[in-house]
């Protein structure tokens, strides 16, 4: 372990603060700037990406929890297929070819630029709230949740089967890729499973956190058992990512609230496509 990655820190408050602002995976980030940058190899690259977000997300979801809008009992039924397949995508991530990794990623990230790039206005979001109350709430909703405002929620979560499968999906390619399961749960249980807005990003944050946490611990036991300079690697990067990531987590929601939300998806959308464009140029070169 040395300081040669020392300039990591500052990158790493920058791109935090954006993740957070966005509510984007802060390992959509450092996956390709680990790779693309530092030349690592894939697995290293997903594997550190991966394990510096367990960090960021914490902060992010401390303040959700302290607002009470996490649907905990939605969150853990995403969770038990949540997890097994994330530790299915970190398995399959150290046995397929190294070109595979890249290409997948590359792919990904044009997927998530698309994401953004068709993300609802505020409008649109605005109106599928107000749906879903008078749909799906009232005093016969499933769910009332009671923010620390004292705010009531309520509502039913539609479409269950179908948000586990797709989040068991995103899952397996956060494990593998360490992206996809933030930006599933983000559209899915907003407008398939009918989840309000508030409640939708917050409930994703949790199960975001906790499978990226256990794709983590697989990446970390894999770099423990390989030992040796790959390990050094991962430490030497994560002494300055992790305080990094921490800092930038807690300047995310000031950015969040100077910045036009619309903006800021799009700016982001049109990044992610360059970044695809070069991984995948990578792979092709």
């Amino acid at each position: 372990m040395d300081l040669q990655y020392w300039f990591m820190f500052p990158v790493s408050i920058l791109i935090a603060t954006i993740a957070m602002a966005s509510g984007v995976e802060g390992a959509t980030f450092f996956s390709p700037l680990f790779l693309l940058a530092l030349r690592l190899p894939p697995e290293v690259a997903i594997g550190t990406a991966l394990i510096t977000e367990v960090f960021g997300f914490a902060s992010g979801l401390f303040a959700y929890a302290r607002q009470r809008l996490i649907d905990y009992r939605l969150g853990v039924s995403l969770l038990v297929v949540c997890v097994p397949m994330a530790l299915l995508g970190t398995w399959i991530a150290g046995v397929v070819a190294p070109v595979v990794l890249m290409t997948t990623l590359g792919v990904g990230l044009f997927v998530v630029a698309a994401s953004f790039l068709r993300a609802p206005d505020h409008t649109d979001v605005v109106r599928m709230d107000e749906a879903i109350e008078g749909q799906y709430g009232g005093e016969s909703a499933e769910t009332c949740l009671i923010t620390s405002d004292g705010e009531e929620i309520r509502y039913t979560v539609c479409n269950r089967t179908e948000g586990r499968i797709l989040a068991g999906l995103g899952a397996m390619f956060m494990g593998m890729v360490s992206t996809g399961l933030g930006e599933m749960n983000g559209y899915f249980l907003l407008q398939r499973c009918r989840v309000p807005s508030k409640v939708s990003v917050a409930t994703s944050v949790f199960v975001v956190a906790v499978t990226a946490l256990a794709a983590s611990a697989g990446h970390l036991l894999r770099f423990v058992q390989t030992g040796g300079g790959v390990l050094d690697t991962v430490l030497s990067l994560v002494i300055f990512t992790v305080p990094g990531v921490i800092l930038g987590g807690q300047l995310g929601s000031q950015v969040a609230s100077r910045i036009p939300q619309k903006v800021l998806e799009r700016g982001l959308g049109v990044l992610f496509v360059l970044i695809g464009a070069l991984t995948l140029g990578q792979v092709i070169l």
